[in-house]
């Protein structure tokens, strides 16, 4: 389902009109987004959350020519699924 099937179906579902429910679906994604950019974390109880990740430098290899090279340490986001959300998927 891409973003516009996902705007549809809300649309539908809740009886609002589409261009209202895709402009809150970009709020609520952008405010997601800068709150973990700032590093908090987002939590939506029967869903799940969204945090900040840290990823520590390390050395890897160059798949091409085998050589080492080294990784920068950076930050990541992490998903972590609330259990009504992981029950869900389970039950079908």
């Amino acid at each position: 389902m891409n973003k516009q099937e996902l705007v549809d179906l809300v649309a539908e579902q809740s009886e609002a009109s589409k261009e209202s429910v895709n402009k809150v679906l970009d709020a609520a994604l952008h405010t997601i987004k800068s709150a973990v950019a700032e590093g908090d974390s987002v939590q939506l109880v029967g869903f799940g959350s969204f945090s900040v990740g840290e990823r520590a430098a390390r050395s890897g290899r160059n798949p091409k020519t085998g050589e080492p090279i080294k990784i920068a340490a950076a930050r990541t986001v992490k998903f972590n699924a609330g259990k009504a959300f992981k029950d869900s998927v389970n039950a079908k």
